[in-house]
């Protein structure tokens, strides 16, 4: 036990001393001869093992509880004064706040449960019940009241405390899973990618494979790079991290969203990028703009992994007053397996930063052919400016 929590129950077996001396003095005054004796032993007893109950808070509350009852049956049969007495009473209150606070749901409600019944058990002590409830009573309900609620208060306290920790780890591990599953997914589909397109070169023209394979080890380059940013983070957190694409500063300029793309067509792919002008995307803020970045990176990524057939992707980003929608769509033809295959943990990520952002989205096929992932995010109003289109 710490010194503060000695110290503590130092000061509390003062009070108990000096309830149990006043009030062994009024028993005296009142009812003369050694009557006093009984009620200050017992209550001695309940206060000693209140003082105790840090040890074993359920064993101490049901030993506090039982040496109580038998004090009421006790007094009750003997002609004795009231019990439990205020000595008593406060220990009692000592007992059931620690067990409020600390024991589990079941053990809590049993000793809350039998403090009632001892306090209420004095009725069965009193000698004035024709006047109505007896001060002892109401004095030992009050008490009891007052010691559920001095242990009630902190338990929710932390119970508050925990869901709100639980709440923050968990966000916390959704965001670094949605971070390494962008990170490995795009990076790791483009080495697959790139490393089929070399196989192909290699029985079409060995001259080119060299080139070929320049591209997996740049694509390897950029995983590994990525991957060393986020372990990073996850060793340091305090560590300021590099700025991720699409991070503080919008897109830069529109560079990223075009070499993002720009490496996509690499892979033998037409796309049709339509965006709005550099000057509407700087004035962005920081978390709309990197999950335009996502969005369409993940997009590209479903793509090469489950339309590898498609010949052409439109990505296009358009502003119309405060809403900004982000749409990818491919040509590919339609497929049995093709929803199942893409209802994995991309979509998962892409709808929880869109819906982070007060945002929708939308995945599924397109009419005709083709598949469509269609986010619509709220950013602050600005003034309308001309979108471009690129090849």
């Amino acid at each position: 036990m710490r010194v503060g929590g000695w110290a503590a129950d130092a000061g509390l077996g003062v009070i108990f001393a000096a309830v149990l001396a006043f009030w062994a003095y009024r028993i005296a005054d009142s009812w003369g001869g050694g009557y006093w004796g009984f009620d200050c032993a017992a209550g001695a007893v309940v206060c000693v093992i209140a003082l105790a109950r840090r040890f074993d808070p359920a064993r101490a509350a049901a030993a506090g509880l039982a040496v109580a009852a038998t004090a009421v049956l006790a007094a009750r049969f003997a002609d004795l004064p009231s019990e439990p007495g205020p000595g008593m009473a406060l220990g009692l209150a000592v007992l059931v706040g620690t067990a409020v606070r600390a024991l589990p749901v079941v053990t809590t409600c049993g000793v809350a449960a039998g403090g009632l019944a001892v306090a209420t058990g004095s009725l069965l002590t009193a000698h004035t019940l024709a006047a109505g409830v007896p001060s002892v009573t109401a004095m030992n309900v009050l008490v009891w009241a007052a010691a559920v609620v001095a242990g009630l208060f902190p338990r929710l306290l932390d119970a508050r405390r925990r869901a709100v920790a639980e709440g923050v780890r968990r966000a916390e591990r959704l965001r670094l899973a949605r971070e390494l599953h962008d990170v490995v997914a795009h990076h790791v589909t483009g080495i697959v990618v790139q490393a089929q397109a070399a196989r192909l070169v290699a029985h079409k023209s060995p001259g080119k494979a060299g080139d070929a394979l320049a591209e997996i080890e740049a694509a390897g380059s950029d995983a590994l790079a990525a991957m060393r940013r986020v372990v990073g983070l996850l060793r340091d957190p305090d560590e300021p991290a590099a700025r991720a694409p699409g991070g503080p500063g919008g897109l830069d300029g529109l560079d990223e969203l075009g070499e993002l793309v720009g490496r996509f067509e690499a892979g033998g792919r037409a796309v049709r990028l339509r965006l709005p002008d550099e000057e509407e995307t700087a004035t962005w803020p920081p978390e709309v703009a990197g999950t335009v970045y996502r969005v369409v990176q993940e997009s590209l990524t479903n793509i090469s992994r489950h339309a590898p057939h498609s010949r052409s992707v439109t990505v296009s980003v358009e502003r119309d007053r405060e809403t900004l929608t982000v749409e990818v769509a491919d040509d590919s033809s339609r497929g049995p397996s093709r929803h199942h295959q893409r209802g994995g943990y991309g979509l998962i990520g892409m709808r929880e930063r869109v819906e982070a952002l007060g945002g929708t989205l939308r995945a599924g096929p397109r009419p005709g052919a083709g598949w469509s992932v269609r986010a619509t995010l709220p950013v602050p109003r600005s003034k309308a400016l001309p979108e471009r289109a690129r090849r």
